[in-house]
């Protein structure tokens, strides 16, 4: 696939604008191939145009309430469950665009590791839609919300409430997520839900690695604002209105990714 921005942050905007699913994780994943390639304007602004992200026209998007749940047990309820972490993934790779190309003035590192993430996430969501493919199924059969793109929105204006509250937030509840609905899905034992296992240990071993980018670049702006990481998360978490954390946590993962065991305890308190 020839690319055709030469200029890393414009041309992760483009990913990002783009409407057409497939082609939006083959430049995600090509972009990353031919990283070497592109430079870096890290302190242009750049203008956000019409139509960020660009989104199929399925799945219909409906508040996270509205959505409705079911049975794994059962083929329909299965293929649902999966193309629910999908469609995280799909999100997943918006949120990871939208952090390469929206914050001027940081390393050129910040950017190379986020796109390295965009990249990622779009493998995930391949082999996820794989598997619905094989279940007789296709991405944007079932409705999905949009709860992890509601808060890239809030956090638009300011890259550190971003990495505090998408990365080491939302994206953390997927590692506290991700081995319970394994159990269950070892639980339901057909040859797609033990598949789904496999590929859902693939994906938690990358989010510990996305989490952590998240951490690391959160710090880095901590100590360049002269703030004081946890009692500031605090803060952030209030102001924007993140979500409540739902326990329990899964430790190692959090650990892996570097949370400290002060942040750690304080997050129990709360669950």
């Amino acid at each position: 696939m020839p690319t055709l921005v030469t200029e890393l942050r414009r041309a992760a905007l483009a990913a990002l604008c783009e409407p057409d699913f497939e082609r939006k994780v083959a430049l995600a994943q090509h972009m990353q191939e031919v990283l070497a390639t592109f430079s870096i304007a890290n302190n242009d602004l750049i203008a956000e145009p019409c139509g960020v992200p660009g989104q199929p026209s399925q799945p219909e998007l409906r508040a996270h309430l509205d959505v409705p749940k079911r049975s794994p047990h059962t083929p329909q309820g299965l293929a649902a469950l999966l193309h629910a972490v999908t469609h995280i993934e799909f999100n997943a790779i918006n949120l990871a665009l939208d952090a390469v190309w929206r914050f001027a003035g940081m390393p050129d590192a910040y950017y190379r590791d986020w796109l390295q993430v965009a990249a990622e996430e779009a493998h995930h969501f391949s082999l996820l839609r794989g598997l619905l493919l094989e279940m007789g199924h296709e991405y944007g059969d079932f409705a999905a919300h949009t709860g992890l793109w509601d808060m890239t929105e809030k956090t638009r204006g300011d890259v550190l409430a971003r990495m505090a509250l998408v990365p080491r937030t939302l994206e953390a509840r997927g590692l506290d997520a991700t081995p319970p609905m394994q159990l269950k899905l070892r639980k339901v034992g057909t040859t797609h839900a033990l598949r789904a296992v496999e590929i859902l240990d693939i994906i938690l071993r990358d989010e510990i690695g996305h989490v952590g980018i998240g951490n690391y670049w959160y710090r880095h702006l901590c100590a360049e604002r002269g703030l004081e990481p946890v009692a500031t998360y605090a803060v952030l978490a209030v102001t924007y209105s993140a979500p409540r954390l739902k326990g329990p946590l899964n430790l190692n993962a959090r650990r892996l990714a570097g949370f400290d065991e002060r942040e750690l305890a304080l997050l129990q308190y709360v669950c």
